[in-house]
């Protein structure tokens, strides 16, 4: 054993090791200058386990960290690859222990339960062609059953939670009223619709958290899916559904996640922010005001008029087929006169009258709603997409915001505090778990 864990270090000074006095930032006692009698960094290993007799293997750990890595657009290094694998394991430890639990208590996932929920994301992702999944999957280097075994372990969570912690959760009427009575007064504030990556932290592990969620940050930036990495990564029960808190006014948040979502603008990320218990790194997806109607939920009568180019188009050629597209686009009276530019210049007419403004990109929804009925947005595209303009030919304006209703802002509450619970309820699970690391 001596040679193993190179024990020859124990005959340094023993000033090297001073006995250290526990206290609260350091309740281990552990002194400043520690001999490391193994290998420093113990994630060399074969990243593989055994949970409670189960086994956890290699394959499994690849498959589950390609579903990740297929999302980002940029290249992942190999010490990005490392680190996946390793929080990847402790995923899949999570995952195996709340299975267990379930088939414990008699509420063994079933496999029609899993199979309908893979088929209805192949259908979401793959419209008519479903089957299309399993071929994607395994081209990307994971497998259908990499993805039903997460898809087993998020139900089996589903189940317990619902059997062993939300029936223990109590939400007064007078809650729910004193927060509707605060939406009333914070009336047309915004309120802001966030994704959140939550990562929790203990004093002894905070350091190792926080570059954690630094290197998820680094990811989501280089392209890599807030979804997907918040599926796999949260620590919150809001991961099995990419981290969406839905819409949630400051005053809902932790302080530090509130001054934060202040500042940003949809699609903004920021993080990793330090909160009570952890760290979280926050996405905004949308924001409006409370109560308040959003002019983005106007619903438009537009026409889009269009031009192509030729293959091979010289540039002269195409900037006077613009400037003649731009000229008649100008001289154009109202909606019933778009239609003449298919005989006039060629152009392509496609109405739709049933359009949100918020379904538009985000750079034309501005322009489309400051429009009259009848007026242009000014041309865009490229010779290689083609050069159109959007022209508005009706708007119905939006409904006075009615607000949440009683049974959502229960429900909110309610989450909140399952959230929390489930933390705790996991925690027991891995503490009284046999885990041996291969």
């Amino acid at each position: 054993m001596a040679a193993m864990f190179g024990l020859g270090a124990l005959a340094a000074p023993a000033a090297a090791q001073t006995q250290a006095v526990p206290t609260a930032d350091n309740p281990f006692g552990l002194p400043e200058s520690i001999n490391i009698l193994g290998p420093e960094n113990p994630n060399e290993r074969s990243a593989t386990a055994v949970v409670n007799g189960f086994v956890i293997t290699g394959t499994d750990i690849d498959q589950r960290v390609a579903l990740v890595t297929s999302a980002s657009q940029a290249e992942v290094s190999a010490e990005e690859l490392q680190r996946l694998r390793v929080q990847v394991l402790r995923n899949l430890i999570d995952e195996t222990l709340k299975v267990q639990a379930a088939e414990a208590l008699d509420m063994k996932v079933t496999r029609e339960e899993v199979e309908r929920t893979y088929s209805q994301l192949a259908a979401q992702n793959f419209g008519q062609e479903p089957e299309k999944m399993d071929e994607y999957l395994v081209s990307i280097g994971s497998s259908p059953a990499a993805l039903k075994r997460q898809i087993e372990g998020e139900v089996a969570w589903e189940n317990l939670l619902r059997r062993n912690v939300t029936p223990f959760v109590n939400v007064a009427a007078e809650e729910v009223n004193d927060v509707l009575a605060r939406l009333e007064a914070s009336r047309g504030t915004e309120e802001y619709r966030l994704g959140e990556i939550y990562l929790s932290a203990t004093i002894e592990n905070r350091q190792a958290v926080l570059q954690n969620a630094e290197r998820i940050m680094e990811q989501l930036r280089a392209g890599g899916s807030f979804v997907a990495y918040a599926r796999q990564f949260s620590e919150a029960t809001t991961a099995v559904v990419g981290g969406d808190l839905g819409f949630v006014r400051l005053g809902q948040l932790p302080p530090a996640l509130a001054t934060a979502a202040r500042n940003m603008q949809p699609g903004q990320l920021v993080g990793p922010i330090e909160i009570p218990g952890g760290f979280s790194i926050l996405y905004l997806i949308d924001k409006r005001q409370v109560l308040m109607a959003d002019p983005r939920d106007a619903l438009l009568s537009l026409k889009q008029i269009s031009i192509t180019f030729d293959p091979g188009i010289d540039t002269p050629a195409a900037e006077a087929r613009v400037n003649e597209f731009a000229t008649f686009v100008q001289g154009l009276r109202g909606c019933a006169d778009a239609e003449t530019a298919r005989e006039r210049i060629g152009a392509t007419v496609v109405s739709n009258d049933q359009i949100r403004a918020r379904s538009l990109p985000e750079q034309l929804q501005g322009i489309i709603l400051n429009l009259q009925i009848g007026q242009t947005t000014p041309p865009f595209g490229s010779v290689e997409e083609g050069i159109r303009v959007l022209m508005l030919c009706g708007r119905d304006e939006p409904e006075s915001g009615a607000g949440p209703t009683f049974a959502s802002i229960e429900r909110q509450i309610e989450e909140e505090r399952i959230n929390k619970r489930a933390q705790r309820y996991l925690r027991d699970l891995r503490n009284d778990a046999y885990i041996e690391y291969n």
